[in-house]
């Protein structure tokens, strides 16, 4: 495919681009919309890729890219495409912008892959060809019609996921190569096809479902978990700890025991640090979690101390300096709530203790040492000394890192205004206060 082969928009296909953008216009107005018109190139399907503006109650279509079903080769003029922003399109020829930008006025080499986010507004023109006569594209129902009809050429089955309502399934080679080999899955999925074509569920969803017999829902909701499992990377850890078919158990044991990755994680640290073997399923599944958790931390704790007594003594001092050089930052008014800093590590183990959280442990003594955070308690104004909420405050980004009540709960909405709305804006005044103080 070449420049030469590049027609100009019909006058038939000009109209009805325009009579299926003007059901857009209202949404996007403004705005340069894309669509996708299929015809025949140098002999075989192609694809245009159209751009259109309304500007001054002028409406405006241009061919933006070019490329057929078999070319390696794509043409594009006038347009770039962005990962996250999408088709930006320049319209200086037309008279609508005031800079070039990348614009050449010439056809240059683009990427195909690119072009494949346009609606097709006549899908059913495929159909033209002999050899798609069966494929049912005009029911695929998505954008990236050449890709189906080359893989439908290369898998026929694809047409039968199509008519199922599963075209989104028509894209996937491992699909349809099981469909191609595996009799008893094609009925399988013919079985499914109403729950299937109901939501949209992973390959791998589809599969692990076909070969295990377990739900599509409960196999979908476990893949989905251990996606985002895999891509925390705090979590590395627990990662080691649970593989395979423990990982499940892992999942399951954490709802039935109404706790987190991140309690967990910190229960698993202070294992390590106390020598137990986790390999131990007394250890790695204790049968009342926030007992053992409790009880973990605290030896944690007094190994940690007795380990580090000399070292703990510098880390009183250096956190009794710097709780006094933000001691600014608390504020006690008129309103139902106070804020107060943590004056030393004690502080934090009463408040953790008392709230059953772990600020007490952990590190968070150590960060505060170190002014990467600050911690502060919320009190109810008639109840000073009662903990109530703690808050995790960042001096680098001048925002609330974390704020939580009794047993990790989210405080009430007037909490949460008083923190946002009051203490914060004044806290980063006063910090400011501090560092003009400092630098002066």
């Amino acid at each position: 495919m070449t420049e030469k082969d590049i027609k100009p928009i019909p006058e038939y296909m000009l109209k009805r681009i325009k009579k299926h953008d003007s059901k857009q216009m209202h949404y996007y107005k403004g705005n340069t919309r894309y669509y996708a018109y299929l015809t025949k190139i140098d002999g075989e399907l192609g694809k245009i890729t159209v751009a259109c503006k309304e500007y001054k109650n002028e409406w405006y279509c241009k061919q933006v890219a070019v490329h057929s079903i078999h070319s390696d080769v794509c043409l594009s003029k006038d347009t770039n495409y962005y990962y996250i922003g999408g088709y930006v399109t320049s319209w200086y020829e037309e008279g609508l912008s005031y800079k070039k930008y990348w614009e050449t006025g010439e056809w240059e080499l683009f990427v195909p892959e690119y072009m494949n986010t346009a609606p097709v507004i006549n899908p059913e023109y495929a159909l033209k060809f002999k050899k798609y006569r069966y494929s049912a594209v005009n029911k695929f129902g998505r954008w990236n019609v050449l890709k189906y009809l080359r893989l439908y050429e290369q898998y026929p089955q694809a047409e039968m996921l199509v008519k199922f309502d599963l075209g989104y399934l028509a894209l996937s080679k491992q699909i349809l190569k099981k469909i191609g080999s595996d009799k008893r899955f094609r009925k399988w999925l013919a079985n499914k096809r109403k729950e299937l074509s109901s939501n949209y569920y992973y390959v791998e969803t589809i599969m692990q479902a076909y070969k295990t017999g377990r739900p599509l829902d409960e196999t979908q909701n476990f893949l989905k978990r251990k996606k985002a499992f895999d891509h925390d990377k705090y979590l590395k850890p627990l990662r080691e700890l649970f593989k395979g078919k423990d990982l499940e158990r892992f999942f399951n044991y954490l709802d039935e025991q109404n706790t987190s990755y991140r309690t967990y994680m910190d229960y698993l640290n202070a294992c390590n640090f106390l020598h137990l073997d986790m390999s131990e399923d007394k250890n790695r599944f204790p049968h009342d979690f926030r007992r053992w958790h409790d009880i973990r931390i605290d030896e944690y704790h007094t190994a940690k101390a007795e380990e580090d007594e000399k070292e703990r003594a510098a880390l009183y001092e250096k956190f009794a300096v710097v709780a006094n050089k933000y001691l600014p930052l608390q504020k006690d008014g008129k309103d139902a709530f106070i804020v107060i800093i943590a004056r030393s590590p004690k502080d934090l183990i009463r408040e953790g203790d008392t709230l059953h959280h772990c600020v007490g442990r952990m590190g968070y003594d150590q960060k505060f040492a170190r002014e990467e955070t600050l911690i502060f308690f919320v009190r109810n104004a008639e109840e000073p000394d009662t903990p109530f909420v703690t808050m995790e405050y960042s001096l680098s980004k001048k925002t609330i890192l974390q704020c939580y009540g009794d047993r990790d709960s989210k405080p009430n909405d007037n909490v949460m205004e008083f923190v946002n709305k009051k203490w914060l804006p004044f806290a980063n005044r006063q910090l400011k206060k501090i560092k003009t103080a400092q630098a002066a």
